[in-house]
C-alpha cells in the first residue's frame, strides 16, 4: 500500500456538529436546566452510566460513559434527567431540514452531526457567511448551537469542527494543515481511538507532526497496522474523499450501534439500560428509511477483550421498539455472565426488507382477507356482465 498523491478537486465541505446536543434538547424541554450542572442518564438511581453531560457538569470532570455513582462523588448535587428519545429525533429532523435548505447534498453522520457539500451555494455567497447564518438560524429558530468545520474533504472538515466549541467556526485548507494540525496532539486525529493514542505517545509519537514524519512510519505501522496508518496519513494530507453522499447508508444490510465504556458495566441492569437507548436509536433509523427487520443481535465485550455476538430471528418482520427490545433483553439475559465486567455493548438488526417489498404471508389467520377480495372480484364481474352481457367477462374453468 502506498501513500496517495491524488489531488481532490476544490470543494467546500461543511461538517456541522451540534454542541452538547442531548443537553441542548433537554434545556429546550426543561428551561430550568439552563446554566446548571446536569447529565442525561437514569433518574433517581445510582446505577447505570451517563449518556452525556452539560458543559457546566464537565467543569467538574463529569463526562459521557461515566458511572452515575462516580459522577455523584464528583458533584453530589448533580442533576440527572432522562427524556424520551423521540424528542431528540424530533430536533435532529429539524436540524437536518434546515441544512437541506442550503444544499441537497447532506450526509447524516449521526443524530447530532452532518456533512454538507456547500460548493454550489458558495459560488454566489461566501461560505463563512453561509456558516454564520446557519449557526444563527439554528440558535434562533430551534435553540440549538453548533460548531462548523469548513474544508475540501470530509475528514478535514470533521477535524476542523472539533477545534472550536461551542459555536466554533474553523476553516482548514490543505495548505494550512502543517500550521494548524501538525502542532496538535496525536489523540486529536479523527479515527485514532482511546486505546491507540496512548500507545503512540508511549513510543514518542506525541504530535500529528510526529505521526506524519516518514521516519516514524515503521514504528506506527507496528502499533496500528499498515491500513490504518496509510488511511490516516492520506486523510491528514487532504487526499481522502470529498464526496458527500446522502445515500451512503440508504440500503444497509444491517443497522447497528455500540458504545465503549472507560469504566466497565457490572450489572445486567446497566447493560440493558444502555441497550434500551441504542435500540431506540436503531428504531429511528429503521423508520426513517422505511425498513423492517427479521433478525436481532447483541454484542458483549468483557474486560479481557473477549467478544461474543449473538443473534436471534424474530417471529415476523418488525420495526416496533417493544418487539425488538424484548429480543435484545432475552439475548442479554441468556448470555450475560455475572462473573465478568463489560467494556463494550452493542445491538443490531439485520435481514432487512423495505416495507413495500414485504411479501404477503397467507395462513389460516389471513384467509378472511382472501375471501373478502374474492367477493369483491365476483361483484365486479357480475356488474360488468349485467351491463355488457355474460360473455364480456368470464372466469376460466380449471
Amino acid at each position: 500500500m502506498e501513500i496517495t498523491k491524488k489531488e481532490n478537486s476544490a470543494k467546500i465541505i461543511f461538517h456541522i456538529d451540534m454542541n452538547a446536543f442531548f443537553c441542548a434538547v433537554a434545556c429546550i424541554l426543561n428551561p430550568s436546566l439552563r446554566g446548571k450542572a446536569f447529565a442525561i442518564g437514569r433518574e433517581n438511581s445510582y446505577k447505570g452510566v451517563i449518556s452525556t453531560a452539560s458543559y457546566e457538569a464537565r467543569a467538574f470532570g463529569i463526562h459521557s460513559a461515566m458511572p452515575l455513582s462516580e459522577a455523584y462523588r464528583k458533584k453530589p448535587d448533580l442533576i440527572v434527567v432522562h427524556f424520551d428519545y423521540k424528542y431528540y429525533v424530533e430536533y435532529h429532523n429539524k436540524f437536518v431540514k434546515l441544512i437541506g435548505q442550503y444544499t441537497n447534498l447532506v450526509e447524516v453522520a449521526s443524530i447530532d452531526e452532518v456533512y454538507a457539500d456547500m460548493t454550489e451555494i458558495s459560488r454566489t455567497r461566501h461560505p463563512v457567511l453561509v456558516a454564520k447564518e446557519i449557526q444563527a438560524r439554528l440558535l434562533k429558530e430551534h435553540g440549538l448551537s453548533c460548531s462548523i468545520g469548513i474544508a475540501p474533504t470530509l475528514f478535514l472538515a470533521k477535524m476542523a469542527s472539533d477545534m472550536k466549541k461551542p459555536l466554533g467556526l474553523t476553516i482548514l485548507r490543505k495548505r494550512d494543515v502543517k500550521d494548524i494540525l501538525f502542532p496538535l496532539s496525536v489523540k486529536e486525529i479523527f479515527g485514532i481511538g482511546k486505546k491507540t493514542y496512548p500507545k503512540l505517545i508511549d513510543h514518542g509519537i506525541i504530535t500529528i507532526a510526529d505521526f506524519m514524519n516518514p521516519n516514524n512510519r515503521d514504528v506506527i505501522i507496528d502499533l496500528i497496522g499498515e491500513n490504518h496508518y496509510y488511511h490516516s496519513f492520506n486523510s491528514i494530507s487532504g487526499s481522502s474523499t470529498n464526496i458527500v453522499d446522502p445515500n451512503r447508508y440508504s440500503d444497509p444490510e444491517s443497522i447497528s450501534t455500540s458504545a465503549t465504556f472507560d469504566v466497565p458495566l457490572t450489572t445486567i441492569a446497566e447493560i440493558l439500560f444502555e441497550l434500551r437507548r441504542m435500540t431506540r436509536e436503531v428504531i429511528v433509523k429503521l423508520n426513517r428509511d422505511d425498513y423492517l427487520a427479521k433478525t436481532v443481535g447483541i454484542t458483549l465485550r468483557d474486560s479481557d477483550f473477549n467478544t461474543i455476538t449473538r443473534r436471534k430471528t424474530i417471529d415476523e418482520y418488525s420495526n416496533d421498539f417493544i418487539v425488538i427490545y424484548e429480543f435484545v433483553t432475552e439475548l442479554v439475559e441468556y448470555y450475560f455472565d455475572s462473573d465478568k465486567t463489560y467494556r463494550l455493548v452493542g445491538m443490531s438488526v439485520s435481514n432487512l426488507v423495505k416495507k413495500g417489498d414485504l411479501p404477503k404471508e397467507y395462513n389460516l389467520f389471513t384467509i378472511d382477507d382472501i375471501n373478502e377480495k374474492e367477493e369483491i372480484v365476483s361483484r365486479l364481474i357480475n356488474d360488468f356482465q349485467s351491463k355488457y352481457g355474460e360473455k364480456i367477462l368470464f372466469r376460466r374453468k380449471k
